[in-house]
């Protein structure tokens, strides 16, 4: 063993222990591995910033855009609700949940699938009388198997893909792991709706519980031409909001309380709502309601340009004492007041005739200069904008819907590359303005530590190739003897699996792509197996909160415990393991 050698692998080393313990950010600790191999000379400068050109992670990047115009012309939302329906059993419920969420996760990021998916399911939870814990797991093993169905479902797939195409491999499309990823889909499908109940645990979420939450009186309206006119309460989605609650209908001179679900809506309607901040959020996200007492569609503001802000009135705000009207308080400060709180309180009464005081409490909907602007004024004791609160632009969602299907088609055809496409995709998204370049921009910033990752990643992957390291442990794995390809598939796969659980799944998938060569080299057989085991491997990850990112996103809503990961986990690990290695050499022979 060579000096090279051994400093790669203490660097290696290093990597997993730092990424294992949680303690340092996966972009820190990749991106000092890649500076140690490059200044210990162990690579040159050229095959450390290799990966970032990658087409494999430029495809990831660019992805990013086209998940960003899905979410912002509220097509997700609209695909999601459309295809969960309306559950009535826990059964049924995990069935419908299944096929919209390993749907979308074959083509859009996981992480952005389960965020949107998220409330959908707690509200279930809460309909049905049930803990989400029954539900909230199930929807991140989907996302995880539904990734694996395609080749841009997951960035780990992208990523290997690219590693394939600089060794001159040809590139795969984006179909072709479909040959093993729906079989893996169904089957993990059945595991969890066969057993998935019993194994999964009956407990509270951490979800904070409304009537401790600040209340807010908010009021929307059915405008004329809305798409929720003449349908019931219950099928415009209005039933069982997750923030908050319908109180009550005005209709011209007729108030309706108590108003049952199967009501039907008309347009004039003026819809009363009880509920924490987000629901007014959760509020803008129907397609067909608009604020009712004025909200900043009079500002002339575009949709991306709108968000939702608390403010707390200050001792020095110039409307104190004087009603909303009196106060001038949108032409003054450019907002829209949809609710105000008082001591916790709701509220209620037009908004324009509420007598403003200190410390009432408002929600505004308004511009994201706002912040900036008032942060640091004394009319405002506190300025605090409500995450994620841009109103989708529903109108564009047919047309990031069709350009999102044109994209998957012209990548099956053959026409394009995965890449070519996806650009030329996040292009017209932009162009025909499902999403602005600021938006863009920001989406793929608030990904850019996963892009990090993966381009260091290459970089040291490239280390253990040049230093001899990656053929040492090839040596290793195969110093028991093994000769038969299905066996050594099998320790790879589980050896990949191992690597994804106690690391991030892409650097996994890099570090361990040379020595799956490596392998087939050794063996005399086509590398293509085991470079398929890798991107499954790498994707499978079932046992621990920490191995991917979707999995721990549930972990405090569901208010799972580490155990829980393992008891589901293991069976599922196994299962995943059987179907993967079974069928890949089906698919891509040895030989």
């Amino acid at each position: 063993m060579t000096a090279e050698m051994l400093f790669t692998l203490a660097v290696v080393v290093g990597v997993l222990v730092a990424l294992a313990s949680n303690r340092v950010p996966a972009e820190i600790a990749m991106m000092a591995a890649m500076v140690a191999v490059l200044i210990g000379g162990v690579i040159d400068t050229g095959q450390a910033l290799v990966g970032f050109s990658n087409a494999g992670m430029m495809t990831v990047a660019v992805l990013y855009v086209v998940a960003a115009a899905l979410r912002d012309t509220g097509a997700i939302f609209w695909i999601a609700h459309k295809l969960l329906g309306q559950p009535k059993t826990l059964l049924a419920s995990q069935m419908r949940l299944i096929l919209p969420t390993s749907f979308l996760s074959a083509f859009l990021n996981n992480t952005t699938v389960v965020a949107i998916m998220i409330p959908a399911v707690q509200e279930w939870a809460q309909r049905l009388k049930m803990s989400p814990s029954k539900l909230l797991l199930p929807l991140s093993y989907a996302a995880i198997l539904g990734g694996t169905c395609t080749l841009i479902g997951t960035s780990t797939n992208l990523v290997v893909d690219g590693l394939m195409q600089d060794r001159g491999f040809p590139g795969l499309h984006i179909f072709d792991l479909a040959w093993v990823g729906v079989p893996l889909l169904l089957a993990g499908s059945a595991f969890l709706m066969l057993f998935g109940r019993r194994l999964l645990p009956e407990r509270e979420g951490l979800i904070e519980q409304l009537e401790h939450a600040r209340e807010y009186h908010v009021e929307m309206v059915i405008p004329p031409g809305s798409p929720l006119r003449n349908k019931s309460i219950r099928d415009a989605g209005l039933r069982n909001l997750q923030h908050g609650y319908l109180t009550d209908i005005t209709r011209g001179e007729k108030l309706y309380t108590a108003v049952g679900p199967d009501m039907q809506l008309q347009e004039g309607d003026q819809l009363a709502f009880i509920g924490a901040p987000a629901c007014a959020r959760e509020l803008q996200r129907i397609n067909g309601l608009v604020p009712a007492h004025g909200g900043a569609h009079k500002l002339q503001l575009n949709h991306h340009q709108r968000c939702l802000v608390e403010v707390v009135l200050g001792a020095e705000f110039p409307g104190l004492s004087k009603t909303v009207k009196e106060a001038e308080f949108r032409s003054r400060y450019q907002a829209a007041i949809l609710s105000i709180s008082r001591g916790g309180q709701r509220l209620s009464g037009k908004v324009g005739d509420i007598t403003l005081k200190v410390g009432d409490t408002l929600l505004l909907e308004t511009s994201e200069a706002f912040v900036e602007q008032y942060q640091y004024r004394r009319d405002f004791m506190l300025v605090s904008p409500l995450r994620d609160s841009t109103p989708p632009n529903f109108s564009k969602a047919p047309l990031a819907t069709g350009i999102l299907s044109a994209m998957v088609v012209i990548n099956v055809l053959g026409f394009m590359s995965v890449l070519e496409v996806a650009l030329l995709a996040a292009g017209l998204l932009l162009v025909t303005g499902c999403v602005t370049v600021n938006r863009a921009r920001m989406n793929v910033s608030v990904n850019l530590p996963v892009l990090v990752v993966i381009g260091a990643a290459f970089a040291l992957g490239t280390a253990l190739e040049e230093s001899g390291a990656a053929a040492w442990i090839v040596d290793i794995l195969l110093s028991g003897g093994i000769e038969n390809p299905w066996l050594a598939l099998l320790l790879f796969y589980l050896v990949t699996s191992l690597f994804t659980e106690v690391i991030t799944n892409n650097a996994a998938a890099v570090l361990l792509f040379p020595i799956a060569t490596g392998v087939a080299e050794q063996l005399g057989v086509s590398p293509m197996p085991f470079i398929i085991a890798v991107m499954f491997g790498a994707s499978a990850s079932f046992l621990t909160p920490l191995g991917y990112q979707t999995n721990l996103m549930v972990m405090g809503p569901g208010g799972y415990r580490f155990t829980d990961y393992l008891r589901i986990g293991v069976p599922m690990s196994f299962l995943a393991t059987a179907v993967t290695t079974l069928l890949i050499p089906m698919i891509w022979p040895f030989h």
